[in-house]
């Protein structure tokens, strides 16, 4: 009974996964981090830093993170004095401070990111990668497996996927309608008899972040919509996967390792068993 009640339990919410993932519009964005030779754009990250910090950090935190590693090699690897300049632009509480008591002090390098500063705004620390799996058969994430799609797609086409409402919509819907989120409200004037959505998406709380030229770049890159959405969706992906590119190249390692030893196995079990044969 435990086990057919925990299957029951597995394919119902797979079927609601699928269900919520069929009704929203996720992009497949091209990422050069994609793929087993896949790296991280460092001029990429370099500006998804800085439109998180001119524009995402007014709401949202990323307190999983610290200040030293956007110095790290293989993130955004800011020369050591822009990194320590950078964290000085900070504030966090030091509870040893004044007795226990605590207070503010500058950031250092060892201190990580500020928590999110908004009530019921997420922190963006390991957001790229709870949504890796949104996508693919029953929640699966095969998409993301054959063919790249994962959080960063989602978080790009979350932004990008602002858009006016449809006209069935009521003019007093809380929120803005989006095209690539699923999980908010949805007017009944716009379901079918059957209960599924005429138009993917639903409404979300956050109003519309980036609207295209909210920034300008050092290297002179495009700044419209899509771009810059793109940039700091591969930025969010390096702070939930920091040491991807490490892990690539260690499998990567461990595969041609084992490629060798294969051959050096069968080589050594022809020889060994050669004689053998010969007498038989």
């Amino acid at each position: 009974m435990f086990r057919k009640l925990t299957l029951a339990a597995v394919l119902a919410v797979s079927a609601s996964t699928a269900f919520a993932a069929s009704e929203a519009h996720v992009e497949d964005y091209d990422f050069s981090f994609e793929g087993p030779f896949g790296s991280f754009d460092q001029n990429q990250l370099q500006r998804g830093l800085k439109i998180y910090t001119e524009i995402c950090s007014a709401c949202h935190g990323l307190e999983l993170v610290a200040f030293r590693t956007l110095s790290d090699e293989g993130g955004p690897m800011l020369p050591e004095d822009q990194m320590r300049a950078y964290a000085e632009q900070y504030e966090v509480f030091d509870q040893a401070l004044f007795d226990g008591e605590g207070d503010f002090r500058t950031a250092v390098p060892a201190d990580r990111f500020p928590g999110s500063s908004l009530s019921g705004a997420p922190d963006l620390s390991l957001m790229a990668k709870a949504r890796a799996g949104f996508h693919g058969p029953y929640g699966t994430g095969l998409n993301q497996l054959f063919k790249g799609m994962g959080g960063a797609e989602y978080i790009a086409s979350l932004m990008t996927g602002y858009e006016d409402p449809p006209e069935c919509a009521p003019d007093d819907m809380d929120g803005s309608y989006n095209s690539a989120f699923a999980a908010g409200g949805y007017p009944e004037e716009c379901k079918y008899e059957d209960g599924s959505h005429k138009y993917p998406g639903s409404w979300i709380a956050m109003g519309q972040p980036l609207w295209g030229e909210d920034v300008d770049f050092d290297d002179g890159h495009a700044n419209d919509l899509e771009s810059e959405a793109m940039d700091v969706a591969a930025f969010l992906m390096w702070t939930a996967e920091p040491k991807m590119m490490a892990r690539k190249q260690a499998g990567l390692t461990g595969v041609l390792f084992l490629v060798v030893l294969s051959v050096l196995l069968y080589l050594t079990n022809k020889r060994l068993w050669a004689p053998h044969k010969k007498k038989d």
